[in-house]
């Protein structure tokens, strides 16, 4: 497919990042800004606008893959804790993270008031915070920085609520690490797109 379009040239740039610096190509505002924009736009089931997102930069970013370290430390044994430290040494590196959380009262109230679809609706708020990933995500990589997406909830759970004040009712999804690409991203495969789309009807 042929990038006609801005969109689909930054879907295409969109890769994971790990090599990062603590260096960003645009202002914290602008990144403020991005963020945002997407809270406000991104589309929610039942317009339920149950993410919520919290920007931790310089320092307090430092702060957040710090105490994770600390806690995988009392986790992993120590003869195998060299790479997950290498690992968590990388994303300290990088210039910021965007914490990603689910409030789970909004999905209360939809159950309430729609039972029928009681069972669904925390699936559905899975894919809102998805769609703030992605969106985010891709935005970052087109205004120059780069990104990788992690999962360490629950084991950080509690230092990260404790520590910037969040409520307890709140779910961390996922962390997502950003900063200006010090290297290429890794090579991506494609499986046939014949075993993954199908057309029925058109021309």
């Amino acid at each position: 497919m042929a990038d006609t379009t801005p969109l689909t040239a930054a879907i295409k740039q969109r890769r994971t990042y790990y090599n990062l610096s603590n260096s960003s190509p645009i202002p914290d505002s602008r990144i403020a800004e991005i963020i945002q924009h997407t809270l406000l736009h991104a589309p929610s089931s039942f317009n339920a606008q149950s993410t919520r997102i919290v920007l931790l930069l310089k320092k307090d970013h430092e702060k957040l893959w710090d105490f994770t370290r600390d806690i995988l430390k009392t986790i992993v044994p120590a003869e195998k804790f060299g790479p997950t430290e290498g690992k968590i040494r990388g994303f300290h590196g990088g210039y910021g993270s965007v914490l990603f959380f689910e409030d789970p009262e909004p999905t209360k109230q939809l159950q309430s008031t729609f039972p029928t679809y009681a069972d669904k609706f925390p699936q559905w708020s899975d894919h809102t915070s998805a769609i703030h990933q992605y969106i985010i995500w891709t935005a970052l990589e087109a205004e120059g920085l780069g990104a990788n997406l992690q999962h360490y909830n629950p084991l950080i759970d509690e230092k990260v609520k404790s520590e910037w004040k969040i409520p307890q009712e709140w779910s961390l999804v996922a962390q997502m690490v950003f900063g200006k690409p010090e290297g290429p991203p890794g090579d991506k495969t494609f499986k046939p797109i014949e075993e993954r789309f199908f057309m029925h009807g058109g021309s």
